[in-house]
């Protein structure tokens, strides 16, 4: 069974809003924080997909020990308001504040309020490597595939809320922050200490995997975001698949529903909704020899979470071809990093034959 977290420590509040940083939140409370006193926030969005594997996530975290409190943050014009008036007196009495994403108004928000002394960033994928840089240099903080791009009105309005929240996230004589992270991070800003995430707790809890021949696919949403052309990004598969002998399209939360369909029709590929981070997925297993993907949060995380297994993750390079005329400025460049940092993967080179 697995240890129960008890009242040692500092009251410790965290904010999730995705299954993969309730994940990390887990890690770190493993790795860095045993025993806390841990209260986990989870601000739910609307996507069902989503809701359903947060919803798994919470009962791992209870079955930790952990309490859960669910927040309908983002239910109707007044959800807001709700959520953050009853969360005001937990955030003034909490000694350490951890949260998944840094770059969230509704963080931001929170941050405004709080007093704790104590800041933890943990992963969202490698938005954190983003936000690591931008903290380091003092930019406004903003989501990587929209840097470049004029603010628009909202981000205008929301200027001073977020302004306020990169100073909070800049250590000072009486704050600390710390980020706990699998991503590498080599411009870490002063005073901001960096623990690794190398997944020991979904390694202890779960595994090892089945591992079956052939491949597996990792589905990403850079056609969702805008980032990458959709007739490309469907090419790209169709090719890798039939390259690379994979049966199974693990998808991302986020990709729709329209382009999963014109995937299983022109791949023949098993599209594959999990219902927990896939990094669990995985570990539980049964799971292919190989896992392909492109640059993702994944190539980083994977080889961490199948460490001492006989899987092997193959990462394919974007072109710049498939970008779209949208793709920020910073796109192109932050990709062929995820991908050139990524350690323990075979690097593909971008598929032929796609045009």
């Amino acid at each position: 069974m697995s240890p129960r977290a008890g009242n040692a420590g500092p009251r410790t509040l965290a904010f999730v809003e995705s299954p993969v940083q309730l994940l990390n939140v887990l890690e770190w409370a493993h790795t860095r924080a045993p025993g806390a006193e841990l209260t986990l926030v989870v601000l739910s969005p609307v996507d069902p997909m989503t809701r359903g594997q947060l919803r798994r996530m919470a009962e791992l975290a209870r079955k930790e020990g952990h309490d859960i409190r669910w927040e309908e943050a983002r239910g109707g014009a007044t959800a807001p308001f709700r959520t953050v008036g009853g969360l005001t007196t937990a955030l003034r009495q909490a000694d350490r504040v951890v949260m998944g994403d840094p770059f969230s108004r509704y963080v931001q928000l929170l941050l405004t309020i709080t007093r704790a002394h104590d800041l933890v960033v943990v992963d969202d994928g490698t938005a954190t490597m983003e936000f690591v840089t931008q903290l380091a240099h003092g930019e406004r903080l903003v989501r990587w595939h929209r840097k470049g791009s004029r603010p628009g009105p909202r981000d205008l309005l929301f200027a001073p809320v977020s302004g306020s929240a990169r100073r909070r996230l800049t250590p000072s004589g009486n704050r600390q922050v710390s980020v706990f992270s699998s991503m590498p991070i080599e411009d870490t800003p002063d005073g901001v200490t960096v623990t690794a995430n190398d997944f020991a707790w979904t390694r202890d809890r779960f595994g090892p995997p089945r591992i079956t021949k052939g491949a597996d696919m990792v589905g990403t949403s850079l056609v969702e975001t805008g980032v990458v052309d959709a007739d490309r990004y469907v090419a790209a598969v169709r090719a890798l698949a039939k390259t690379h002998g994979a049966a199974r399209y693990f998808a991302h939360r986020r990709e729709s529903a329209e382009k999963l369909h014109r995937l299983a029709v022109e791949t023949g590929l098993q599209i594959v909704r999990p219902d927990l981070p896939l990094e669990l997925i995985a570990r539980r297993g049964p799971i292919g020899r190989t896992i392909l993907s492109f640059p993702s949060t994944v190539v980083h995380t994977l080889p961490l979470a199948l460490a001492g297994t006989e899987v092997r993750v193959a990462v394919c390079d974007i072109d710049p071809a498939w970008l779209t005329e949208s793709a920020s400025p910073r796109a192109r460049g932050f990709l062929s990093g995820v991908t050139g940092s990524a350690r323990d993967v075979h690097r593909l080179s971008a598929v032929a034959g796609t045009g």
